[in-house]
């Protein structure tokens, strides 16, 4: 798959670049990371009047008329300084529900930097199967009464709204009878647990105890949910696996700079030809998941939904091994040191990890490649 950006891409990505390298230092992240709330809401509404928050959106929902593509770009270039604001849960998990949820007045407000979204999706007895949905929405006059148990929601404790998947229909594990619903912050038996997770973004655990919801807290169509949160995971695989992709290139960049300026035996440690073997064999790693990462992207509003789920899936599960492997060399070639609070290639590390297990590790998505009909080799 041949993959060129557009005049209109390339500007994204230098913007975003630029961004990174002059306004977010290392320093700056650290103290925005100890912070109450864990990002800087100021830096969101510069996303918002730069058109970060709009750029994959089409135009007749109020964007700038880019997609998948260009929220991977954004998504690149926050892994580089890895970014702490809550794009991946508001943008392209809480924006691409809304979007297909025909909820515009929504998203409106979110391009513009006013609206915090979180997409509450994990169930604790899930093990990533997006179908196994426990949480009930039972009938209630004209609306629905939300009862149930939601864990890792990242960004609820900051979103003026929570996407929520219950059960309308059907058993435990069946695809047909989920809905989504809007639950707005505050809501009366809406209760909220906030953490930090390994690598310091904020999440939530969500209790739902008899949450009640009128009928235009709906996401699309009643029963129906279950293609809408699909698709939308699917994008957010994209998404993470550029992100992954982004924060793989900066620690193959670091590490080399690492080797070039430290020195055993009196001589720097780039001389060495097996660590030389070793830092080519992560750029290798780091500049195939940039591509696995696209085309995840490109194929991410493919009109037949088993080519998008194989193409999310296959880069989930490659990235997830790769990342890795590059965070474990970056690791061990900076020494003992590596594994401090102080140095940046922990924390690179940190978010690596955490990305392996997000939407489901790569055993879980070799499973849903082969089940989806993709050749998968032994490991």
């Amino acid at each position: 798959m041949h993959l060129a950006f557009t005049d209109e891409q390339k500007l994204l990505a230098d913007s975003v670049a630029r961004f990174v390298t002059k306004d977010y230092p290392f320093e700056s992240r650290r103290k925005l990371l100890a912070s109450e709330e864990g990002w800087s809401r100021d830096i969101w509404k510069s996303f918002a009047e730069l058109g970060w928050l709009a750029a994959s959106f089409a135009e007749d929902q109020g964007g700038l008329g880019g997609g998948p593509v260009e929220a991977a770009i954004v998504m690149e270039g926050f892994g580089k300084g890895l970014v702490l604001e809550p794009y991946l849960p508001t943008v392209v998990l809480g924006g691409t529900l809304l979007a297909s949820g025909g909820r515009r007045d929504l998203l409106a407000a979110l391009v513009e930097g006013a609206l915090q979204v979180s997409l509450a999706w994990v169930e604790p007895k899930a093990r990533f199967d997006l179908a196994h949905v426990e949480t009930r929405a039972a009938r209630k006059d004209d609306g629905f009464a939300l009862t149930g148990q939601k864990g890792v929601a990242f960004n609820a404790a900051a979103a003026d709204w929570i996407i929520v998947p219950a059960r309308t229909a059907g058993g435990a594990k069946e695809a047909q009878g989920i809905t989504l619903f809007l639950v707005p912050k505050g809501a009366k038996g809406l209760t909220l647990r906030p953490y930090r997770t390994v690598d310091g973004v904020r999440a939530a655990e969500v209790a739902l105890d008899s949450v009640t919801l009128g009928p235009e807290s709906v996401l699309g169509e009643v029963d129906w949910g279950h293609p809408l949160l699909e698709a939308a995971i699917d994008r957010g695989m994209a998404a993470v696996c550029a992100e992954a992709a982004g924060i793989m290139g900066h620690i193959v960049a670091t590490t080399r700079d690492y080797l070039k300026t430290r020195k055993q035996f009196g001589v720097p440690l780039a001389s060495f030809q097996v660590l030389q073997h070793r830092s080519v064999d992560m750029y290798v790693l780091a500049e195939q998941a940039t591509s696995m990462a696209y085309r995840a992207a490109v194929l991410a509003d493919a009109r037949e939904p088993t080519e998008r789920a194989r193409a999310a899936s296959a880069a989930k599960a490659w990235i997830g091994k790769a990342g890795r492997q590059v965070g474990q060399e970056a690791i061990q070639m900076h020494g003992g040191m590596g594994m401090t609070e102080e140095m940046p290639v922990s924390h690179y590390f940190k978010r690596l990890t955490m990305i392996s297990t997000l939407f489901g590790d790569h055993h879980f998505h070799r499973r849903r490649f082969a089940a989806l009909g993709g050749p998968v080799e032994r490991d």
